[in-house]
């Protein structure tokens, strides 16, 4: 299966897409207009191995909410990205049983060398 979890709206999602052939070949899901399922983020956490690496600490209502200030669980974490879309490190790219997460250059190479 490939997969690209991203914001439409985001201009470094859509360059990173752009960078991996434009999605040709991949599902696109605009995670603000088709929320993330529990299943979903059960399946991403299977492969990234915690939900924590799925979370971005620089969504803006991560400080707003105060939870730079909070210990989270494991629990926590699956719950605020549930909840609230911003929170999932994006894009998430799922190609051949692998799992890319974040826009960091190293991630973005590791998946363009996948193709």
């Amino acid at each position: 299966m490939r997969k690209i979890y991203h914001l439409s709206t985001c201009n470094t999602c859509q360059r990173i897409i752009g960078e991996l052939g434009g999605g040709e070949g991949f599902d696109l899901q605009d995670i603000k207009t088709e929320k993330i399922t529990p299943q979903q983020i059960d399946e991403m956490k299977a492969m990234a191995g915690s939900y924590e690496a799925l979370f971005s600490r620089r969504a803006l209502k991560y400080r707003s909410m105060g939870l730079h200030e909070q210990h989270l669980s494991e629990q926590d974490y699956r719950r605020l990205i549930l909840e609230e879309y911003t929170f999932l490190k994006r894009p998430v790219v799922l190609m051949d049983g692998e799992i890319f997460v974040g826009s960091a250059k190293k991630v973005v190479a590791a998946a363009k060398s996948k193709l």
